[in-house]
């Protein structure tokens, strides 16, 4: 795939008149299916506006903006993704404790996505882990109003801290993301390997898509092939490009 890009484009959002006092803009990173060889997905990553890590961005990011700063990701992931011209998914990071009523936070992603001409079901939640969850009815709702409005729903990090069999037998998304800790090396640890295997059987019954993301070696890669995933996302295959669709490196057949 070539990579397509565009000049960096500032973000400010507003809730009660409350605009943030900062900017910042996105990354891309792709997610492929290597069992068609295709895209499934682009996952838009928060940057700032020079392209620094998202650490320079959330660090600002506390109690009396967090409900602004989660709407302006969602603006901002769907226009650039129209901007861009992406194809397949886009995959947003949202803070679940952000969301006060799920229909209403949701509007703004859905006045974007017809402004901007996104479908709305090309884009898929990802529940971030970086908060604990309080309310779990609280966060089914969330997911059930998303689901109702054509979105598709993910859990980010799954097997890290709290994100689990437990929160998995409270709902089930349309898609897991594995957490880096259980594929980093998973084809020299037999636990892991065990552990992923099991995961991967529960998603399997539950007609739930698996995704492992931080894919780093060639041998992470087969072994996790060969346990039934074909969703992937990682340095591998490509880093993120910071406004732009970075090119895939595709494995050898």
């Amino acid at each position: 795939m070539t990579e397509t890009s565009l000049p960096p484009s500032p973000c400010r959002a507003c809730r009660d008149g409350k605009s943030l006092d900062f900017d910042f803009s996105m990354a891309f990173q792709p997610i492929v299916d290597l069992r068609e060889r295709r895209l499934f997905a682009y996952e838009a990553l928060v940057r700032g506006t020079d392209g620094s890590g998202a650490a320079t961005i959330l660090q600002r990011v506390d109690g009396d903006n967090r409900y602004a700063f989660d709407q302006a990701c969602r603006v901002k992931a769907v226009e650039l993704a129209a901007r861009l011209g992406i194809p397949c998914h886009v995959s947003i990071n949202f803070l679940p404790n952000a969301v006060y009523q799920a229909a209403t936070c949701i509007r703004a992603t859905l006045e974007a996505a017809q402004r901007f001409g996104f479908p709305t079901e090309r884009i898929v939640f990802e529940i971030t882990e970086n908060e604990e969850l309080v309310d779990k009815e609280h966060l089914k709702s969330i997911i059930r109003e998303y689901r109702r409005q054509g979105f598709k729903t993910a859990i980010d990090d799954f097997g890290a801290g709290y994100s689990g069999l437990n929160l998995l037998a409270e709902f089930q998304p349309d898609i897991i993301k594995l957490d880096m800790a259980l594929v980093r090396g998973v084809d020299a640890d037999p636990v892991r390997r065990a552990i992923v295997q099991g995961i991967v059987g529960v998603c399997r019954a539950l007609n739930i898509e698996v995704i492992a993301e931080g894919i780093e070696t060639p041998g992470e890669l087969r072994e996790l092939q060969a346990l039934g995933i074909h969703l992937f996302q990682g340095y591998l295959l490509a880093r993120p490009g910071f406004e732009c669709l970075p090119a895939v490196e595709w494995p050898a057949a």
